[in-house]
This record gives structure tokens, C-alpha cells and sequence, in this order.
């Protein structure tokens, strides 16, 4: 009886255990149940913790981290850049659909034997997904941040009454490629959400070529020459130019230009024409000492010597034929410059048959201020690469090392006065000038035409002037000094 007892206790024991297992297992389904219903501890998508969440709240944590600004330094302010404003958003169902699919990667019964004995899974990061419009965010930056916070340069300004110019100021300008990397690191993160923007120091820049003929204009004006006058500058950096003219300080048309007796500027295209007939192989010393003392002793007598060389009769007529070649229309030479040489032709140009203004050229040699100039230029471009008019109009004769030994000859041309008084001394002018006296021994036309070197930049002048009374040569020579230095101080500016 005691065994039959003993027995039946037992066995409600055991089922008491079995019962206390069933519930407990039962127990332990439906907390695995449910954890398997959220995100696993540990697990984070684009960076935010959502172990222990589901769904529904781990997207808005998620959204509610990459919705919020980013905050922008720059310049002293401080900008806050809405996501959703510069084209971020944030592709919440892939990354949801990416987390349930490692939350239910492993087997119910495997996740619930870990579950059993307190194992966590590895943690499972999910990795950002999202989209930036890069066009939007530079838009931003250049309408929002850049044209409200920048500084932009400021040009210098020419000084009335002068020839200097006022220092111009350095500005302050977005790093817009920079900007745009930080930025879109900032939208990436989570937590790194600050950002402070670099700028680019700009340097001043130069004011318009107009504030310089103003400027120019001024300082004839001020000098109270009451002659005529023309002007050409040529920028060899941007091909940007001043023409003007003045007459008793009044404004004229340079429409068709205005001729001007050549006087001894007329030898740059003497020079020229000797070289488009002999070429390089016409450069022998004796030539060399013509061209030289043409050019650097303004010597008549050489002149004549190559233009002889030309041809006896016709050498002036095929230097201005040379001219003609190139487009040159109102410069020419008709006849020798020894005393008593004939005119060969009376030569018809647009400039010569104006009857608004008149500098009563020479019958034997005119030129306008634009025409020198822009020979000058045909000369420089072929000096310096080789090519330009110069080169296709003259193929089989004029090369770059003709053009650059033209240069040489022109440079040596020293006489510190006119248009090289103005420049500091050591300042390559590679030039020819030009006055002519009448019987009576006045001057009435005083010329010159240069190309000058100089650090910020090289350019071509050439100024030209007539008095029909008398070009005193102390004030005019000063006035072309006066000229040639605000311009050389226009293209080498003061530093801030």
C-alpha cells in the first residue's frame, strides 16, 4: 500500500514538473515571439539604434535623425540647411525591408535556442540609403549662402587729377566644390552635423578698361594741350582696347581713324617690308647696322638705303603695298625722305579724306594711331607663337624669329622720353618715335608707337599728336610721359 502511494506521488510530481515545463516553454515562446516581432538588440539602420523597436518606430527615429538641419558656418553666420531643400531624402523602405529580412534570417528554433540560453546575435548594422541632388545643394549654395554672405573684390579706382590708381580691396568667395563635400557628409551622418565652410580669397581686380580712357582723357585735358590727339591701347592679354581722339579737348569720331604724319614711325613698316622680300637671309651685318641706325638713331639715310633695296624707284610705293597686304589701308609712304626726293603718288586713304578734322599730314608719309598699333600687334603675336597676319600673309618670309629680331631691333630704341619715361626704368619698350619740324624749325607733330612688357601685363600703345600752331616739346613730351604711366600703372596696380 505504501508503494502504491509512494508511487502516485511520483508521478504527480512529474507531471507537476512536465506542467511547470509546458507552461514555462510556453512562456518562453511568447517572449521570443515577441522579440522576434522587433528589431534585434544591437541592430542599428543608417547609423540609429533600433534593437528592441519595431518597425513603424524605427523608421521615425530613423527619419526623425536625418530630418533634422544641418547647421552651416560661414562668414560669421550661421545657416540652417533643411534636407528635404537641397534634394535629400532618405530611402526608408529599402533599409526597413533590408533590417526584416536580416531580423528573419535565421531559423525560428535556432533564434529561440539562443533566445533559451541568453545568447544576443551578432550585431546587424543596416547601412544608410539615400539620394542628394547635386545640382539642388549647388544651388543653394551659390543663391542662399554664396550671394548673401561673399565679399566680392573691389577694383581699384583711378585718381582724378593723377596718374595713380587706389589700392583695390581682396574679397572673400565660397568654396562652392569644397562646400559641397562637407555638406553631403553632414546629410550623411547621423550625428556630425555641423559644418564650417573654407572660403577662397579673391584677388582685386582690375577696374574697366572705360574708368582708364576716362582717366586718359582727363590728364590731356588737365595738361590744357588744345591740338589733336589719338590714342590706341591694345590689352595683348584679352585683346581689349582704347581708341580715342580729342581735338581742344573735345571728343571726335575715330571713324575712319584720324591720319597723322608718320614722320619716323613710318620706318617700323620700312623695316617690315625689308624683311617680307629678303627674309632672314637679308640679314647680314652691314643690314643689321642700316636697320639699327634706322630704328635706334632714327637716321633718314638708311631708311632710304633699304627702301632703295626694295626697288630704286618704287621702294616707298611697295612698303605701303606691304601695308595694303596686311589691311592697313591708311598707312603708306610715298616717296624717299632725302630733300628734294619727287612724290612718287598721291596716295587717297579713308583717314586722309575726312574733312571733320585735319592734321594737314605729310603728302609723303601718314599713319593713323590704329593702324600702328595694330602692326605692332602682328608683329608681337608672330614673335611670340609663330602665327597671326603677319605669317599668313607672308608665308615663305616672315617667320617667329624675324618677328622676334624686329622686336630686338625696336627695343633698342632708347631715348628715354615719350612713351618710355613713363614706365620704371629696367621695362622693356620695344618702340619707335617720331616728331617733325617745318622749315621754320617748329614742331607740329610729335608720335609714338610701342609695344611694352611689364609684369602685370603686356600691351601696345601708340599716341599721336598735331598743334597747328606749335607742339612745345617739353609739355607735349610730358603729357605722352604723363599717358604712358597711368597706363603701365592701369595694367601693374598697387597691391591692398
Amino acid at each position: 500500500m505504501r508503494n502504491r502511494n509512494t508511487s502516485f506521488i511520483f508521478r504527480g510530481i512529474s507531471l507537476l514538473f512536465i506542467l511547470l515545463a509546458v507552461v514555462l516553454t510556453m512562456f518562453q515562446l511568447v517572449g521570443y515571439s515577441r522579440q522576434r516581432s522587433t528589431y534585434p538588440p544591437g541592430m542599428t539602420i543608417a547609423g540609429v539604434a533600433v534593437g528592441g523597436v519595431n518597425a513603424q518606430i524605427a523608421s521615425e527615429r530613423v527619419l526623425q535623425v536625418y530630418s533634422q538641419p544641418v547647421e552651416v558656418q560661414y562668414a560669421g553666420a550661421v545657416i540652417h540647411v533643411d534636407p528635404s531643400v537641397v534634394g535629400f531624402s532618405v530611402d526608408i523602405e529599402s533599409m526597413l525591408a533590408a533590417a526584416d529580412l536580416a531580423r528573419t534570417s535565421s531559423s525560428f528554433w535556432s533564434g529561440y535556442w539562443d533566445y533559451l540560453w541568453n545568447r544576443d546575435p551578432a550585431p546587424v548594422s543596416i547601412p544608410l540609403r539615400a539620394t542628394l541632388s547635386d545640382e539642388r545643394l549647388r544651388a543653394y549654395l551659390q543663391t542662399e549662402i554664396a550671394a548673401r554672405y561673399d565679399q566680392p573684390a573691389t577694383s581699384a579706382q583711378p585718381i582724378a587729377g593723377s596718374v595713380n590708381f587706389t589700392p583695390g580691396q581682396p574679397g572673400q568667395e565660397l568654396d562652392i566644390d569644397r562646400a559641397v563635400i562637407l555638406i553631403e557628409d553632414a546629410l550623411y551622418s547621423p550625428t556630425n552635423r555641423v559644418v564650417s565652410l573654407s572660403y577662397q580669397r579673391t584677388a582685386p581686380v582690375r577696374p574697366p578698361m572705360q574708368n582708364l580712357q576716362i582717366l586718359l582723357e582727363q590728364i590731356i585735358n588737365l595738361d590744357g594741350f588744345d591740338g589733336i590727339i589719338g590714342l590706341y591701347l591694345l590689352d595683348l592679354q584679352t585683346a581689349q582696347e582704347i581708341h580715342f581722339a580729342l581735338n581742344d579737348g573735345q571728343n571726335i569720331s575715330v571713324q575712319p581713324d584720324i591720319s597723322f604724319t608718320a614722320s619716323s614711325t613710318v620706318k617700323i613698316p620700312i623695316m617690315l617690308s625689308y624683311f617680307i622680300k629678303y627674309g632672314q637671309a637679308g640679314l647680314d651685318e652691314n643690314t643689321s647696322t642700316l636697320l639699327l641706325n634706322m630704328i635706334r638713331k632714327s637716321e633718314n639715310p638708311p631708311a632710304d638705303i633699304l627702301m632703295a633695296d626694295l626697288d630704286a624707284t618704287r621702294g616707298p610705293l611697295i612698303v605701303t603695298e606691304d601695308m595694303k597686304a596686311i589691311g592697313l589701308e591708311n598707312t603708306f609712304i610715298a616717296g624717299y625722305f632725302a630733300p628734294g626726293s619727287p612724290l612718287l603718288t598721291y596716295v587717297y586713304t579713308p583717314a586722309n579724306q575726312r574733312t571733320d578734322v585735319n592734321t594737314d599730314p605729310d603728302d609723303y608719309n601718314q599713319t593713323t594711331p590704329s593702324d600702328m598699333g595694330m602692326l605692332l600687334e602682328d608683329i608681337y603675336q608672330c614673335a611670340e607663337s609663330g602665327g597671326g597676319a603677319l605669317v599668313a600673309a607672308f608665308p615663305d618670309k616672315i617667320n617667329q624669329e624675324i618677328c622676334q629680331q624686329m622686336i630686338s631691333f625696336l627695343a633698342q630704341n632708347k631715348i628715354g622720353v615719350l612713351i618710355e619715361a613713363g614706365v620704371p626704368e629696367g621695362t622693356q619698350v620695344a618702340h619707335k618715335h617720331g616728331w617733325v619740324s617745318d622749315n621754320f624749325g617748329v614742331i607740329h607733330n610729335v608720335s609714338d608707337a610701342a609695344i611694352v612688357y611689364t609684369p602685370g601685363g603686356n600691351y601696345i600703345l601708340t599716341i599721336y599728336a598735331y598743334h597747328p600752331v606749335q607742339a612745345v616739346w617739353d609739355s607735349v613730351s610730358a603729357l605722352f610721359a604723363e599717358l604712358s604711366q597711368a597706363v603701365y600703372n592701369y595694367f601693374n596696380l598697387p597691391n591692398p
